[in-house]
Parts: structure tokens; C-alpha cells; sequence
């Protein structure tokens, strides 16, 4: 499914970012969103996507989406892992799956089960590690990035569709990161990447961005921000695995409990009736 791979793919972040550790932080987030949203707008073009010209309520959206959800949700994953490691932002995200449940309106009680099912493995997955009052402020404002990158998308994916949605927020981040790199980094935000960041940055800007942004909005009419939240108990998971496959990390026996909880809880979720979990609407494709 859609969702799954979306959410799969994100969570391969934290293993590919040992790649770029030693890049500015902020500009390389700028780096990354501009590399995305020229192949997402080169994309738009070639498929015929007119530029859609947006109520003023889309264009709010639009901007919350792109502020909260992008910008916002990077810099403070990138703070809480300063001031107390992943594990504690890791764990707090694994919260996504019922913050949006609860954010989707009335959610079915077999949907709550699962949701709560997938935090329960999430945070076995990842681990509760020793965190701080400010690492815990910027991880809570991580999740409130999380949930907006996905409830302010469903009011523009009727007209605008997955591709332009994703297009014009990757587009849109960029000066919003570029300041911020400015103010942290100056000048030096920016150099010339080795060549390993420079794969890593590739993998982030196509896989992680183009192709998990454009699936997770494809799939989130279809499925409802309370069962497609579901998949970002998938994150963890996916971090284990890539942890796995670049020899940098073996899971534990929580590690192995965590995942199995997370495909229980979601296979739950994914039982509960459609009646009030889809979105209202539809994106549309032209």
C-alpha cells in the first residue's frame, strides 16, 4: 500500500543520515527541499499540471503545511536530537498514529485499539532514552509538525492533487530553511558535498521526499488521516531495518517485539469501519 511504503521510506531517514552528519544541518534541509521540488515541478510540467490558483483558505493551508509541517518539523526533530538524542523525538513521533486518530474526527473504537497498539510498539521499537525538558519541548513541537503535514493537506488535495501539493510545499520550504540556515550557519550553510553526502542527499531529496510525499498524499483521502497514520508506526521499524542492512545497528529483543506490536496494531486499525475515517474528499488527478 501506499501509505506503508510511504511511512517505510521516511523511517530509512535515520540510517541514511549518518551520510550527512557532518553537513550543516539547515542547509542541507534547504538543499534537499529545492533538489525535490525541481524534479516535483518538472514532474508537474510534464504531465500537464496547470498551476491551480488558490483560495485564500488553500493558500493558508498551504503555507501552515509547508511552515509547520517541512520547516518547523525539521528543525525541531533536529534540536531534540541536539538536546537528548533520537531516542526521545523518535518515541514521541511514535504517537503519530493516535494523534491522528483523534485529529480525524470520531475515530472507531477497533481504530483507537490499533492506533494505540502501533504506539505501544512504536516506542518499544525506539527505545525510551534519557531526554530533557528541552529535548521533550522540541519533540512535542516535532509531532504537532507531523499531524499538520498531513491534516493541512487534506483541504488542498481535492484541486491541487498529491503532485502539486507536494510540488509547491517542497518548493516553498526552501526559503524558509534557507533563513534559518542563514541565522544558525551564516554563511557556511552551504559548501561543496562529498561525495557519500552527496548520495545521501540524492536519496533524501528523491526517495524520502519525492516519492514517500507524493504516495502518502495519494493514499491519505483514500484511507483517512486515522488509518493512514496508522503506517507511521512503520518508521521505527523501518529504522531498525535499515539499521540492519548498513551494519550500523542489531535489534534487540524490544527492537523485534516493538515491530511485531506495530503490524499487529495496524492490521487492527485496518479492520475498523470506513464509516467516518475516510476524508470527505477526493484529490484530483488533472
Amino acid at each position: 500500500m501506499g501509505a506503508a511504503t510511504a511511512m517505510f521510506l521516511v523511517g530509512t531517514l535515520a540510517g541514511v543520515s549518518g551520510l550527512i552528519g557532518d553537513y550543516p544541518l539547515y542547509g542541507g534541509q534547504a538543499v534537499r527541499y529545492l533538489v525535490a521540488s525541481v524534479i516535483l515541478l518538472v514532474i508537474t510540467r510534464l504531465l500537464g499540471l496547470r498551476f491551480v490558483r488558490m483560495t485564500r483558505r488553500e493558500a493558508l493551508c498551504l503555507g501552515g503545511l509547508t511552515l509547520l509541517g517541512l520547516a518547523f518539523f525539521n528543525i525541531c526533530v533536529i534540536e531534540s536530537t541536539r538536546a537528548s538524542g533520537p531516542a526521545l523525538v523518535g518515541t514521541v513521533l511514535g504517537t503519530v498514529p493516535l494523534a491522528l486518530a483523534l485529529a480525524g474526527g470520531r475515530p472507531a473504537p477497533r481504530l483507537l485499539l490499533g492506533a494505540g497498539i502501533v504506539v505501544t510498539g512504536a516506542t518499544l521499537a525506539t527505545g525510551l532514552g534519557s531526554g530533557n525538558a528541552t529535548g521533550l519541548l522540541w519533540a512535542l513541537g516535532a509531532l504537532v509538525g507531523e499531524v499538520s503535514f498531513s491534516m493541512l493537506a487534506i483541504p488542498l488535495l481535492p484541486r491541487l492533487g498529491p503532485i502539486r501539493v507536494s510540488a509547491y510545499s517542497t518548493a516553498l520550504a526552501v526559503p524558509m530553511l534557507a533563513v534559518v540556515g542563514l541565522v544558525h550557519e551564516g554563511t557556511g550553510m552551504l559548501r561543496v558535498p562529498t561525495v557519500p553526502e552527496a548520495l545521501g542527499f540524492a536519496y533524501l531529496a528523491i526517495v524520502v521526499t519525492v516519492v514517500a510525499f507524493f504516495l502518502w498524499y495519494h493514499s491519505l483521502p483514500k484511507l483517512g488521516p486515522g488509518r493512514a497514520g496508522l503506517f507511521a508506526g512503520l518508521i521505527p521499524v523501518a529504522a531498525i531495518v535499515t539499521g540492519v542492512v548498513l551494519g550500523v545497528a542489531v535489534p534487540s529483543a524490544y527492537d523485534l517485539l516493538g515491530a511485531g506490536l506495530v503490524v499487529v496494531g495496524i492490521l487492527v486499525g485496518l479492520t475498523a469501519e470506513r464509516s467516518g475515517t475516510k476524508a470527505a474528499v477526493r484529490p484530483s488527478e488533472a
